[in-house]
């Protein structure tokens, strides 16, 4: 897991992006956003993002900004992979 500190208003993972990097929140708030939806969500600690892109191996479905100064935790698409989407599938 990589930590990152995020400042307020600053994107960590835009729509239509292509990164595949799983983030959990460590500290701070961050909006969730879709162009077509508008606002959807706020994530505060212990949420999580950026499963959708590594799990279905599609583009970024949404925008998640920084609300206030924030920390999150992310890992790579190999670690995401042994380590995370069997949480999602079940297994």
């Amino acid at each position: 897991m990589r930590r990152e500190d995020v400042a307020p208003g600053a994107a960590v993972v835009a729509e239509g992006g292509s990164d595949d990097r799983f983030y959990v929140v460590l500290s701070g708030m961050f909006a969730v956003s879709q162009e077509s939806l508008g606002a959807r969500r706020v994530l505060r600690p212990g949420d999580y993002f950026g499963e959708v892109a590594p799990a279905m191996d599609v583009p970024r479905t949404a925008t998640v900004r920084a609300l206030t100064p924030a920390t999150v935790a992310s890992c790579d698409r190999a670690t995401f992979d042994e380590f995370v989407r069997p949480l999602f599938s079940g297994a």
